[in-house]
């Protein structure tokens, strides 16, 4: 079964088994995800496990239409806040006393200009028109191939094609825009 016809189960009876299955499926990507952000396996794991309820929560509040960039966002985000608050529980003189590593500034910094322009292609996709934004989602979120976007959206090869390439360029306008507008 695809990610869509479990969500769709889970919704329609809103009956735990089908997430469980969705969210198994999901569990070594978001150990690795919060591997990458957190460094500590014991951490990452305990950030799964509340990972797991937020998702149980959030599902019955919202419809979720993709459901593994879905998940790797809310993981991210997860992650993000841990970290956060981590630094805001550190007392001053450790700060001091801990001085960053290059390495760790640069790593900080580009894990908040990630977050950045994550944020923007988000904002920047929904801007697109119906047929470019599904088929660049189906392409780069979904990691569907030409023909399979083909076959699920019943447009021909060569429009899908187009709207992937006609999307990218417009998705790369609108976040230019966006970051031109905010500087």
């Amino acid at each position: 079964m695809t990610d869509q016809d479990l969500l769709e189960n889970y919704y329609a009876g809103y009956d735990s088994k089908w997430l469980g299955i969705l969210l198994e499926r999901y569990t070594l990507l978001l150990l690795g995800v919060c591997m990458k952000y957190l460094k500590n396996e014991e951490e990452a794991k305990d950030s799964v496990q509340q990972i797991f309820l937020k998702t149980i929560t959030e599902l019955r509040k919202y419809r979720v239409a993709y459901f593994k960039s879905w998940i790797y966002m809310v993981a991210k985000n997860h992650c993000l806040m841990k970290i956060r608050d981590k630094q805001g529980k550190i007392p001053a003189v450790l700060t001091d006393k801990l001085a960053a590593t290059p390495d760790t500034v640069t790593d900080i910094n580009s894990l908040w200009q990630n977050d950045k322009t994550l944020e923007l292609m988000s904002d920047s996709l929904k801007e697109l028109n119906p047929e470019q934004q599904q088929c660049v989602t189906l392409f780069y979120l979904e990691r569907k191939s030409y023909q399979e976007i083909s076959e699920q959206t019943h447009y021909s090869l060569l429009q899908v094609k187009s709207f992937i390439q006609n999307g990218k360029r417009n998705l790369k306008i609108l976040i230019e825009r966006k970051i031109n507008e905010n500087t």
